[in-house]
């Protein structure tokens, strides 16, 4: 024990003595270690706002389209839609077993103007029923939902996101000054009965932040573009197992859709945990090429660590003679210049795990997942620093410690 407390105390005194050279070392093993912890910890962060954002639609819930919705370019949609009186018939079937809402694509180009003041044509425009804010769950900051009368007799009424109440009304401004105010989407006038509160930007989305809802039968008589396509929410919170509620969905929808037995499905059922699962399978990939450049910087980082270990082995030849002539042993050299590599390689790690940490957590602060304390990437960057270490240390130990000591004393 005696014996390792010296070398490290030879280590971290020939680490001293060459503070330059150490640094310069360290700092290239930093860069790699930062690497490897930031990427790493980003990609978690990815992961908790990628299961976040599913999680807001309800776990117990799952959706019914005509389609898989992503085609390749030049083929053709056969699947027929789902119509608007097929949705509602469906509805009533379910109503007891669940919440059900539906929900129609009106655009995704639209304006929102009040006054002289207009937004951008990027506005996504939706018509719904009065049960689906609860299953997409949304919440209205200001205001209120639609009635049933509201949605029955398709009134000219909306609820709008929250960045489209800041453009409307300027930054800052109180959501509640637009209650009741008409606007203009796409040039067509609505009463504002509510502003959604705000979600913000969840992987690149704006979520509902640039939405306007309206009544669907509303949306399908004012948008000349709206296809009576429907998409419909299932949703449940009394039931744990979500399986035995899609198979009397799949049962009544085959029903709406009056398909034979042996008839393929002409329409999809999605759940929002298998959606968390594909979204977080891709991520996969993204995880195998950030630590491969991580394993490439750091084996970078071993080459140059082994380069300035064997300069150094070089540059202190009469010392290493000194030190056998005085009693050392080829064992001890070695022992040395190992302890000497793997206490450089921590000095880096530690500054890498901090930037990686740093790294990490700023991503996880713009996805909005918040802080994470990586200590299983933090105990894999000090395992991987030993290693480093140790194997870019190793050669030039064992030529250090095979030096004739009469040969090194002469050494000029």
């Amino acid at each position: 024990m005696n014996l390792f407390a010296e070398n490290i105390k030879q280590g971290i005194g020939s680490v001293r003595s060459h503070a330059s050279r150490a640094v310069i070392t360290a700092l290239i093993i930093a860069i790699g270690i930062a690497a490897l912890v930031g990427i790493l910890t980003s990609i978690d962060a990815m992961k908790i706002a990628i299961t976040r954002t599913f999680s807001r639609m309800g776990s117990q819930s799952f959706v019914i389209r005509n389609s898989e919705g992503v085609r390749r370019f030049g083929v053709a949609n056969s699947d027929r839609p789902i119509t608007y009186t097929e949705a509602k018939q469906f509805e009533r079937l379910m109503e007891a077993l669940a919440d059900v809402s539906l929900q129609i694509n009106a655009g995704f180009t639209a304006k929102v103007a009040l006054g002289s003041v207009e937004t951008n044509p990027n506005i996504r425009v939706l018509g719904v029923d009065d049960d689906y804010l609860k299953t997409a769950s949304y919440e209205i900051a200001v205001g209120r939902n639609f009635t049933r009368n509201e949605i029955s007799m398709g009134l000219p009424a909306v609820i709008i996101g929250s960045e489209i109440a800041d453009k409307l009304l300027g930054s800052g401004r109180v959501p509640s000054l637009l209650l009741n105010k008409t606007v203009l989407v796409s040039g067509k006038p609505y009463r504002v009965l509510g502003v959604l509160s705000k979600k913000g930007s969840s992987m690149g989305m704006s979520g509902g932040d640039r939405m306007v809802i309206m009544p669907i039968s509303r949306a399908m008589r004012d948008v000349s573009t709206v296809t009576d396509n429907c998409v419909i929410t299932v949703s449940s919170n009394k039931v744990l197992d979500v399986t035995p509620l899609m198979s009397d969905a799949y049962l009544y929808m085959r029903r709406v859709k009056r398909l034979k037995p042996g008839e393929d499905d002409n329409f999809v059922m999605a759940q929002s945990s298998s959606l968390v699962k594909d979204a977080l399978d891709n991520i996969k990939m993204v995880s195998g090429v950030g630590t491969l450049i991580a394993i490439i910087t750091l084996l970078g980082a071993a080459v140059s660590l082994m380069n300035i270990m064997l300069v150094s082995v070089t540059e202190r030849t009469r010392e290493i003679g000194l030190r056998k002539a005085l009693g050392a042993t080829p064992a001890m050299i070695r022992n040395q210049f190992l302890v000497e590599a793997v206490v450089i390689c921590q000095i880096g790690g530690v500054a890498g795990i901090l930037f990686g940490i740093l790294i990490g957590n700023g991503v996880g602060a713009a996805l909005g997942s918040g802080f994470i304390a990586p200590w299983a990437w933090i105990a894999l960057a000090v395992v991987v620093c030993v290693i480093v270490g140790l194997t870019a240390g190793l050669y030039p130990a064992n030529k250090a410690a095979k030096l004739d000591p009469i040969e090194a004393l002469r050494f000029e």
